[in-house]
């Protein structure tokens, strides 16, 4: 079988500087991330970080990145435009796919990817409803019609992100916002998806929704050589032949 090569990149900052962060992350967000896209035997996990080497993204590693995860918040400006451009340049010339999570809606590559400013409305940590707006969709297999996240950051429109190829799912928090929580975008040769759930001190990423959100979204951003298959309990992806 061939596998998918998923690299979950990190800024890896709020863990090692805030106690109560690492409390509920010990070893990084990414950490938890790679643990529960391991368990589908079709992906291959690689972890980085903005502190490792070459910022965690050497060519060594984008060459052999087939979907790029990206969780950034406090250090998005210690990006350099180079890495940004590399990236941008794999998913419209290559074809890997992008899945831009939580905060990553101000990092610098997905605004170069997608072409936004990343400018939305945020709040306070409330109770957010997930909906379930494009049940038919690969990323939404085995989602129910909506779950709901006891506390996560609000964040609410006005999302200033072009208009979505499938607006997959929508956030609610209980004071009342909405938000363009599950977005998909095709740039280039490549998928784009941005999910919102995922305040570092929120407990989001250990939600076995978001978890099976997260992996059908690797396997639907995929490059085109792979097909879609999700006969099986974690999604399947097989060589098109």
């Amino acid at each position: 079988m061939k596998k998918i090569r998923v690299t979950v990149w990190n800024e890896y900052r709020h863990e090692k500087n805030e106690e109560s962060i690492r409390m509920i992350y010990p070893n990084g967000l990414h950490a938890v991330i790679g643990e529960f896209l391991a368990e589908c035997d079709d992906i291959e996990v690689t972890l980085a970080a903005l502190d490792d080497p070459d910022q965690g993204l050497p060519d060594s590693v984008l060459d052999n990145t087939d979907v790029l995860l990206w969780w950034g918040h406090m250090a998005h400006g210690d990006v350099k435009d180079s890495l940004a451009e590399k990236v941008k340049n794999r998913v419209y010339d290559h074809g890997m796919g992008f899945i831009g999570l939580h905060s990553a809606h101000m990092s610098k590559p997905f605004r170069k990817i997608v072409g936004t400013s990343g400018n939305l409305s945020w709040g306070d940590e409330q109770k957010e409803i997930i909906w379930n707006l494009m049940p038919q969709h690969p990323i939404a297999a085995g989602i129910p019609d909506h779950f709901i996240l006891d506390v996560e950051e609000m964040y609410g429109e006005p999302f200033t992100i072009p208009q979505p190829d499938a607006l997959v799912f929508g956030g609610w928090f209980e004071h009342g916002n909405i938000f363009r929580s599950g977005a998909c975008f095709l740039r280039g040769a490549g998928k784009v998806f941005y999910f919102q759930p995922g305040h570092e001190s929120c407990r989001s990423y250990y939600n076995p929704y978001v978890q099976q959100i997260i992996k059908n979204a690797v396997h639907w951003a995929a490059p085109a050589t792979f097909g879609y298959d999700v006969s099986r309990g974690c999604p399947y992806i097989r060589p098109i032949v």
